[in-house]
């Protein structure tokens, strides 16, 4: 018996019984439509009316390839092509889709509008619960600059809403490389429940001063890899909100910004544990703040264990190693009642380079939930103005090989709590 693929079984149906025509048109439309269905498809947004001349709106265009290449059974792609777009919000990209699907925007600018009044929701660019997503190339300019000078947006009561750049959300076995978010009202990228993602040559560009863009935010994920990225803005490089699991961060440039933390945590009701964060071979650069973990007082019970930085260079960074659980910004919290936040098996190696401040370490942990299992090793970090200090409260770290400055409990300087109130109140 002679087997058949289906290409073959088509093409053989064709050839048989010739004279019959209209057979021959049915099985030649079987063909090209099976050959159509499994063929990748490229979806130009300027054959959906795109302009591409930084004036027109271009998001219906963007939003009806999306559409198109969502629907193919095949693995498809949105094309940007090179030129500069205007994108008025919401540019919501929702799944699922039927097949992978990449965003191909190389050579492209999309603009977000610079008036915050034109947002109806808190972000701009959103891509919902797809898998097999690639984003390749582009840069997202949030025109942000009047936003970071509005007092009303960045005080503690957040008065205004203020849009995200991008959002990715539920966008699961997926690849974003080379992409480029710039001037961002609020933070860039937001990173929520993106399983098994990576996020490679990325780079987040915005000044020391816009204020609150965090570069990349992370939050209820289990399996995310960012990797050789360029990030400077004006708020935290890379923060890790609760629910943040099997993180590892590697070769990312940060500064200026905040650093890199973990946190805040403990301020809101029902947050998940924060579990296995791995930040190696980075380089931080005229920050204020390195690496750091923060939680609020008087937080919700909750624990946050198998934290990691090693192999990082400090460039002209404020207190390049931090931890702060009486974090209390704008003094927007209950002071008094300690952190339920309870840190464990953080460890802190091989970390060198200068310090801005004379307290170079400062490792603040809870009254109530004291800190274990904290390991400094191989520390040399300098600073201008005289030798380095050390400040600690509510633990006792594991010394192992050299650290300067000398950490707890031998040569630091051990705070009470009235101290560590009164010297956290100066930090945001």
């Amino acid at each position: 018996m002679k087997i058949y693929s289906t290409q073959a079984y088509n093409k053989d149906f064709c050839e048989m019984d010739k004279p019959n025509s209209f057979r021959r048109a049915i099985c030649c439309l079987l063909f090209i439509e099976f050959i159509a269905r499994n063929h990748a498809a490229v979806v130009n947004i300027k054959t959906k009316g795109a302009k591409g001349d930084g004036k027109t709106d271009d998001s219906p265009a963007i939003m009806a390839a999306w559409k198109e290449a969502c629907a193919a059974t095949a693995p498809s792609s949105v094309l940007i092509p090179a030129g500069t777009y205007l994108a008025n919000p919401p540019l919501d990209l929702k799944g699922p889709c039927k097949a992978a699907i990449e965003i191909k925007a190389t050579g492209a600018t999309l603009k977000a509008p610079p008036d915050t009044t034109v947002f109806k929701n808190d972000y701009w660019i959103s891509i919902v619960g797809v898998d097999k997503l690639t984003m390749t190339g582009g840069t997202y300019d949030g025109q942000g600059q009047q936003t970071w000078k509005s007092v009303k947006c960045h005080d503690s009561k957040a008065t205004c809403q203020i849009p995200v750049n991008i959002r990715l959300t539920k966008v699961t076995n997926s690849v974003v490389n080379g992409v480029t978010s710039a001037n961002s009202k609020y933070f860039h990228m937001n990173v929520l429940h993106c399983n098994n993602t990576r996020l490679d040559h990325v780079t987040i560009d915005a000044p020391g001063n816009s204020v609150n863009t965090d570069g990349i935010h992370i939050g209820r994920l289990t399996g995310l890899n960012i990797t050789n990225s360029v990030i400077k803005t004006g708020d935290d490089c890379i923060s890790f909100g609760d629910g943040s699991k099997n993180v590892h961060i590697e070769k990312v440039t940060c500064g200026p910004g905040h650093g890199i933390s973990v946190g805040s945590l403990g301020k809101y009701p029902n947050e998940e544990s924060v579990q296995g964060i791995f930040v190696k071979n980075c380089t931080i650069t005229n920050t204020t703040n390195g690496v750091r973990i923060k939680s609020w007082p008087s937080s919700p019970p909750n624990t946050a264990t198998d934290i990691h930085f090693e192999d990082i260079i400090m460039n002209k960074v404020a207190t390049p190693i931090l931890i702060d659980q009486e974090y209390c910004p704008w003094n927007a919290c209950k002071k008094g009642a300690p952190s339920k936040v309870k840190l464990a098996n953080v460890t802190f190696r091989r970390i060198k380079g200068t310090s801005t401040t004379k307290v170079a370490i400062r490792l603040i942990c809870s009254s109530g939930f004291p800190c274990d299992t904290v390991e400094l090793a191989d520390i040399n970090l300098t600073y201008s103005g005289g030798a380095a200090t050390a400040e600690c409260a509510h633990i006792k770290p594991k010394i192992v090989g050299a650290v300067v400055p000398p950490a707890c409990p031998a040569g630091a300087k051990h705070l009470h709590d009235d101290d560590v109130n009164h010297r956290l109140a100066k930090q945001i």
